[in-house]
């Protein structure tokens, strides 16, 4: 089960929970990718995602096929490689994390009660370490899904980190991690949280004390929705902020959309694109979410047990 637990049958090394965290990220974002693409797509949007407006994508479905058409199928896993640097660095220093921090927490003996909190905090501290780690390759991964097929700045991700430092200085691959860790403190806390609160309410109506993968996929989709819901403004000011200065590569997308800061940013939003733009793109983000988180727990519980079950045949 994700998180420690006094009742834990299963041993395992900090070693197997950095090994767990890196396979789940692997194989969730090789499945979800086009997901991602589609999501980032929708939030850099300035124009409503409308059939009668003006706007580059007006559905989910219509985006895909318009990606499609325009840019080949590839293009909806572009941005891949370092979206897989993204989720291998952050699923490994997430999980493992939050194993060390759980562990740690249940040194003082609280009552039962307080697990929600202790998970909450615990799943914010695990976000924003992994975060700062992995925050880089985000920068990267939106520029280059961001970026037109046909007016392309960045041909690879070693070329793209060598361009945006010499022209924007080594701090522009970390722009935009003050909302990121806004949105992902709050973000990681609600995640782990419900993940925990809903599995342990499945296996008390199954009356079972394992995780199984249906419980563990189940309590992950739970978990992506409230997540996510919670705290999507920032997700989206986080996006728009990461691409500052990224005007010719967006041409082709539509107005280009310019803020300064945080604040800024959701209040520019506000104004241009009133209260719905602040949640423009979450359909296809639920959606993401949900599957995403669902496979994301499922997978590292898994592969948890497969490494379990390998020390107890050694």
């Amino acid at each position: 089960m994700v998180g420690y637990s006094k009742y834990r049958q299963r041993k395992l090394t900090q070693l197997d929970y950095l090994i767990a965290g890196a396979g789940s990220g692997v194989i969730t974002r090789m499945i979800t990718q086009p997901l991602d693409v589609l999501k980032i797509r929708f939030q850099l949007q300035v124009e409503p995602i409308l059939r009668s407006s003006s706007s580059k994508y007006h559905s989910v479905f219509h985006a895909t096929k318009l990606i499609i058409q325009e840019e080949g199928v590839k293009a909806l896993w572009k941005g891949h490689i370092p979206a897989q640097f993204l989720s291998v660095s952050y699923g490994t220093v997430q999980f493992w994390s939050f194993e060390v921090l759980t562990e740690k927490a249940a040194t003082f003996d609280l009552s039962p009660s307080f697990y929600p909190v202790i998970n909450f905090t615990c799943g914010a501290v695990a976000g924003c370490t992994a975060t700062a780690a992995s925050f880089p390759f985000d920068v990267v991964r939106t520029r280059l899904v961001a970026q037109s097929e046909h007016q392309k700045v960045y041909s690879s991700v070693t070329q793209a980190f060598t361009t945006i430092v010499r022209n924007e200085g080594f701090f522009a691959l970390y722009r935009g991690m003050l909302p990121t860790f806004f949105q992902i403190a709050p973000h990681g806390g609600v995640q782990f949280m419900c993940y925990r609160l809903f599995n342990n309410f499945y296996k008390y109506l199954t009356d079972t004390t394992d995780t199984t993968f249906v419980s563990s996929f189940l309590s992950g989709s739970f978990a992506g929705f409230c997540g996510k819901t919670a705290v999507y403004p920032l997700d989206l000011a986080k996006k728009r902020m990461q691409i500052q200065g990224f005007e010719h590569g967006r041409s082709s997308f539509g107005a280009f959309f310019k803020c300064s800061g945080l604040y800024d940013c959701l209040m520019k939003i506000y104004e241009v694109e009133g209260f719905s733009g602040l949640f423009k793109g979450l359909s296809p983000s639920i959606l993401k979410a949900v599957f995403t988180t669902a496979l994301y727990f499922s997978t590292y519980e898994t592969i948890c047990k497969l490494l379990a079950s390998q020390r107890e045949d050694d």
